[in-house]
């Protein structure tokens, strides 16, 4: 990944202007025809005129809902145009997608995670290829291309990281302890090392005013996408860098006991007995960590509003920092953040031409006016791949400033590979094992088994 991708969500948009169809000009001489046939343009012209389009974006992101919401009503007070948001609840957009797309009034505006989410709605992709959007990305690689590799289908309108983050006060106040294992965040670098410290911490964990080292590893249906992609990229990044791929058909999971190692660490050690984690959400353990019960917990650089929001929040912004998951990989000492991104916007090409157009306005209004880039930065949070940002336009919260700290500092960023991922069921199926091994029901060995058949069965269902 570039070091200057900067942040920013980019609403995809669509394309040209309302056709109206013709009304029946035949007549019985070819004068009246010709008359009738002028009439009509000129109707066909002020119907167009009158009709500038509209907006529906399908958003994927419950938890900026209400941004999304009122950038809907913004954009329609300056401009006159309707705008509308739908948000899928979490771990649904699929199914939402799939019903929505039917319908008469489809998604203008909606998402796929990469390639493989590409291949299951290429048919309502259109080609941005001469977009603004297209045009005005940093790096035009990382766009969503057609299988051949021509056209351009999906378009990223932010960059992303994630990791482990901490609290740098209780840190602090575990480095001062008799015995501890590190006296600074710094010289954790690798899972050995997290590991002792870790459970040093949950020895300490009264003295440190702590209910548990980790917030509840969330494991209730739709809840689970930490563990079931987020965490989940880690093996196949080191699986796809070690056979030197960027996508297979079938997998070995070689890297599964690496996974192990630090579920197994959050498991272990959370304010949460494993198995009482099939009752946790994703809200509850920013919760937690937004209240100081607990030093850390796995999540990315959007959890901030997350955190910042929690009524009673107690965790000060400089106190908010990132370390990178390690898993006890050879060479993950010089191992960053998860950064990169599954956000790309895709145009309903099956929209009439009025309502792409509209959307294309609104996306272009999003990356390019002042009110539009500051909702991007400032409250999106996002960090946008788009020319169109200054090197002043990012985001500047908690963790965007340490996403942008480690990519700076000329750390191995890994790259999501995640969204080479088979399908929503592998993911859900391999989550639900994760909770059965959490409460004690699987054995690792059945889980890692389902993973690396189901990624091969799903795999060839895409594919076929």
């Amino acid at each position: 990944m570039k070091k200057k991708m900067l942040s920013a969500l980019v609403c995809v948009a669509m394309v040209s202007s309302l056709l109206v169809g013709c009304k029946d000009t035949s007549t019985t001489n070819d004068t009246t025809s010709e008359q009738t046939s002028e009439k009509t343009e000129e109707a066909t012209e002020e119907e167009v005129s009158q009709d500038g389009g509209k907006v529906y974006y399908l958003n994927y992101k419950p938890e900026v809902e209400e941004v999304w919401n009122e950038i809907a009503e913004k954009y329609t007070t300056e401009t006159g145009v309707e705008v509308k948001v739908v948000t899928a609840a979490s771990g649904t957009y699929e199914e939402v997608l799939k019903s929505e797309i039917a319908k008469e009034d489809a998604p203008t505006l909606f998402q796929v995670n990469g390639p493989i989410g590409y291949s299951r709605w290429k048919d309502y992709c259109k080609n941005l290829e001469d977009s603004e959007l297209y045009t005005s990305l940093a790096d035009q690689s990382i766009a969503v291309k057609g299988s051949d590799g021509t056209g351009v289908y999906g378009i990223p309108y932010t960059v992303e990281s994630y990791g482990i983050i901490y609290n740098a006060a209780i840190m602090n106040k575990y480095f001062e302890t008799e015995g501890a294992i590190v006296k600074s965040a710094e010289e954790i670098n690798n899972f050995d090392t997290l590991k002792q410290v870790v459970e040093d911490m949950t020895a300490k964990k009264d003295a440190l005013e702590i209910q548990g080292v980790f917030a509840s590893t969330s494991l209730l249906t739709g809840e689970d996408w930490r563990w079931q992609t987020h965490l989940a990229n880690l093996p196949i990044y080191y699986e796809y860098k070690a056979k030197n791929v960027t996508d297979l058909a079938e997998v070995e999971f070689t890297y599964g006991d690496n996974f192990k190692n630090i579920f197994d660490l959050y498991i272990n050690n959370s304010c949460t007995k494993p198995g009482l984690l099939g009752s946790k959400t994703v809200t509850d353990s920013m919760a937690e960590f937004a209240l100081g019960q607990v030093a850390m917990v796995q999540n990315g650089n959007w959890a901030w509003g997350q955190i910042s929001g929690v009524e009673g929040n107690l965790v000060k912004e400089e106190d908010i920092k990132f370390l990178p998951i390690y898993v006890g990989a050879e060479g993950e000492e010089s191992q960053g953040l998860c950064t990169g991104t599954e956000n790309f916007w895709c145009i309903n090409s099956k929209a009439s031409e009025a309502d792409q157009k509209a959307t294309e306005d609104f996306a272009n209004w999003l990356i390019s006016s002042d009110t539009g880039k500051d909702y991007m930065v400032n409250q999106l949070g996002n960090a946008a791949p788009f020319t169109t940002f200054g090197e002043d336009e990012k985001p500047t919260d908690p963790l965007a400033k340490e996403m942008f700290r480690y990519m700076d500092a000329g750390k191995t960023s890994v790259s999501w590979n995640f969204t080479t991922f088979p399908s929503q069921t592998f993911k859900d199926d391999f989550g639900a094992a994760l909770l059965e091994y959490a409460n004690g029901n699987m054995t690792w060995d059945e889980v890692a088994e389902l993973f690396i058949s189901e990624w091969a069965s799903e795999k060839a269902a895409v594919t076929e």
